[in-house]
């Protein structure tokens, strides 16, 4: 398998789907799902590689990037971003359209493809799930410090940072509730797992509320910040509590796993 980092998910043709299979390992249980890889080159140098399974979408890495623990900085996701970018833009489309064709998929289909990568890559290079959620954590604060920067008078720039919030926690939360959370109550952990799943009720409560306010209405931040005092108290929650025992109960190949099960749930809204 090629170092490079993984892209899940271009569909194989019928006749074809069944001919290949990949092992995956979950603990003492091994499963096979069809699979099939084709690298691309962004520019030259930085190789993806896009692979089929069951026609569904998802990203792993399957390198460390950068230094030390081996998460990227945010400098390298952004080169990522602009790589890709750069590949729809320029000659490498002709590649990259070539390899779509012959895995049976349009060109349209593998550019929506490369363009959820790119959404989730900052995610992927961050490592393990618990770091990619914890970078994901970092990412929404990020948000909330841009839009609690903002004045009464800057309701558009209001409006688009609120939007963008709802998008980044509403991928976070869906990858949450269909890999880790579902994970969770499988260990044992169907307290835990139920009462974060329940916060985020609440969390679809705040963005409701915001998006019925005006959004010069001095009363708005305030609602912003107390969404984000509770959204940080869940966040701790989970990165200093639940997801260290967590990752302790699983063995290496099931952390693995989880990690592929959350970057496909990922893909699906990116």
């Amino acid at each position: 398998m090629s170092d490079a980092p993984h892209i899940y998910g271009t569909p194989e043709p019928d006749d074809k789907q069944g001919n290949a299979t990949r092992d995956v390992a979950t603990g003492d249980q091994r499963a096979e799902e069809p699979g099939y890889d084709h690298a691309l080159n962004l520019d030259g140098g930085t190789f993806v590689v896009v692979e089929e399974t069951s026609g569904v979408a998802y990203a792993e890495a399957t390198r460390d990037i950068g230094g030390g623990g081996g998460a990227a900085t945010e400098v390298e996701a952004d080169a990522l971003r602009d790589q890709a970018d750069q590949t729809t833009r320029s000659e490498g489309l002709s590649r990259t359209v070539a390899i779509g064709a012959a895995v049976g998929v349009g060109a349209g289909l593998l550019a929506n493809l490369l363009r959820k990568a790119v959404v989730q890559a900052p995610s992927v290079l961050a490592g393990s799930w618990d770091k990619a959620l914890a970078a994901e954590h970092r990412a929404a604060l990020a948000i909330f410090d841009q839009i609690e920067a903002t004045g009464e008078d800057e309701v558009a720039k209001r409006t688009t940072l609120l939007t963008t919030l709802k998008h980044a926690i509403g991928k976070h939360a869906f990858q949450e509730e269909n890999s880790i959370y579902a994970m969770m109550r499988d260990l044992e952990m169907a307290e835990a797992a139920d009462h974060l799943n329940h916060e985020h009720g609440y969390v679809k409560q705040y963005f409701f509320d915001l998006g019925e306010m005006p959004r010069d209405d001095p009363a708005w931040l305030s609602k912003v910040k107390e969404f984000r005092a509770m959204i940080e108290s869940h966040m701790r929650e989970e990165e200093d509590e639940l997801f260290p025992r967590m990752r302790r109960t699983l063995d290496e190949a099931q952390n693995r796993h989880l990690t592929k099960l959350m970057h496909r749930e990922g893909l699906k809204l990116a």
